[in-house]
């Protein structure tokens, strides 16, 4: 088999937790098995927000690691305020009418001085030090994967001066993704969003998004082909003896200001008064970054008892967590905006044996891929009746030693049918 040099330009790489380091991990492992030799370039001295030393033992030994210095201005603003700085580099973003006099001014600095984001100032020391290596050892097709979206301006100069291949995969949208309202952007900083982006768009020769409706969205601002590769599971060894005791339901990732279904915390608080029976076994996870604002509301509705935060785990950690429970809840901001989201999360919910209920925008992505894998249940935030009869459904049958999934279809999720996909786009390039 033919090998070909394929150079992935990416700000996340382990140490980084989360679910952005997982997908071009996992590319970069099964890469190798079609034919495609990876090159991973990556700063040197990031400022994660959050960190997983566990995948660092998921990098393969045989891959080349190019690491160049970076300049972070998360690291001079946590001189001000530490706190405040963490909070918006993980993307919880407080409520307007919350935020603090130093909080407005981050965000309109980061909006409005860091465009497109505040990785900027890699994008020459890496444009100068990739041309040589690219010319060196004679790489024809780069890979850019944003956000940051700082690393598609890296590819856009690196196409115009060496006229490689250059494919741009963009894990989330860029001009309509929900945090972006949130920045205090000008008028002009907008313009100077939307003509970068179409930029990219236009220039690369392959687009790779992670949902159907980001496709669509794409499609209306360029001709360049778009392809459709979803976040997926792998397989992995973690094993758990029993499921909880307690009727657990729980949720794996960060709970932004704005993720916050008060439908939810509604009826769950409505069961618990109305059902003594519920009120003894029902526990609340939250397992990752949660926004005070979501504790607030979750409190307000007198669910402090019912209530664990446990904070951020790492990944073998999240992944007992998702088997354990007896449901797994998955949110999505109700809003236009999101639904072309789907949480890299919801592939390892999907494996996990575990039912997921879902609560998010109507005719999202989320919910197709639910329903189509018999994984759980997906409702808007309108229905409310609908969620409450659900929940009661659910907590029947965990009485009854019945609550249990049988998925469909999630071949076409895993890991190494998704990379199989990838290598074809790049040996086309």
């Amino acid at each position: 088999m033919t090998t070909k040099k394929a150079l992935i330009i990416t700000y996340y790489w382990p140490p980084a937790g989360g679910p952005g380091v997982q997908r071009w991990l996992k590319f970069v492992k099964y890469l190798p098995d079609f034919g495609v030799e990876p090159i991973v370039y990556c700063p040197e001295n990031p400022n994660y927000p959050i960190q997983d030393q566990s995948l660092v033992n998921e990098i393969p030994e045989s891959v080349t690691i190019l690491k160049q210095r970076i300049k972070e201005p998360y690291a001079l603003a946590r001189l001000f305020s530490k706190g405040s700085t963490t909070k918006i580099s993980s993307g919880v973003i407080p409520k307007a009418k919350k935020q603090s006099l130093i909080e407005k001014g981050m965000l309109y600095v980061r909006g409005n001085f860091f465009i497109p984001d505040a990785r900027k100032n890699w994008i020459s020391p890496s444009v100068s030090f990739l041309s040589d290596y690219i010319k060196t050892h004679h790489i024809d097709t780069i890979i850019t994967t944003g956000p940051p979206h700082s690393l598609h301006i890296i590819g856009l100069q690196l196409k115009a001066a060496l006229g490689l291949n250059w494919v741009a995969d963009f894990r989330d949208p860029w001009t309509t993704i929900g945090y972006h309202k949130a920045l205090k952007l000008t008028a002009a900083s907008k313009a100077k969003h939307i003509d970068l982006e179409h930029k990219v768009l236009n220039t690369a020769d392959h687009i790779i998004v992670t949902s159907t409706h980001t496709k669509n969205e794409f499609a209306l601002k360029t001709e360049q082909p778009i392809t459709v590769i979803t976040n997926g599971y792998d397989a992995h060894e973690v094993k758990v003896e029993q499921k909880d005791m307690l009727f657990s339901l729980s949720h794996i990732g960060s709970l932004l200001s704005e993720r916050n279904p008060t439908v939810l915390w509604e009826v769950l608080s409505e069961l618990i008064n109305q059902q003594p029976d519920f009120a003894k076994d029902f526990k609340l996870q939250l397992i990752g970054v949660v926004s005070d604002d979501v504790l607030e509301t979750i409190y307000g509705y007198g669910l402090k008892d019912y209530v664990d935060v446990v904070g951020y785990v790492s990944h073998d950690e999240a992944i007992k967590f998702q088997m354990q429970s007896q449901l797994l809840l998955l949110i999505e901001i109700d809003s236009e905006d999101t639904k072309a989201i789907i949480p890299g999360k919801l592939f390892e919910y999907l494996i996990s044996k575990t039912p997921i209920l879902a609560l998010g925008p109507k005719d999202a992505d989320v919910a197709h891929i639910i329903a189509n894998t018999q994984t759980g249940t997906y409702f808007s935030y309108d229905q409310k009746q609908a969620l409450k009869a659900q929940l009661l459904t659910y907590f029947e049958a965990f009485n009854a030693n019945t609550l249990k999934v049988n998925a469909q279809g999630l071949e076409p999720y895993s890991r190494k049918a998704l990379t199989e996909k990838l290598s074809a786009i790049i040996k086309d390039c």
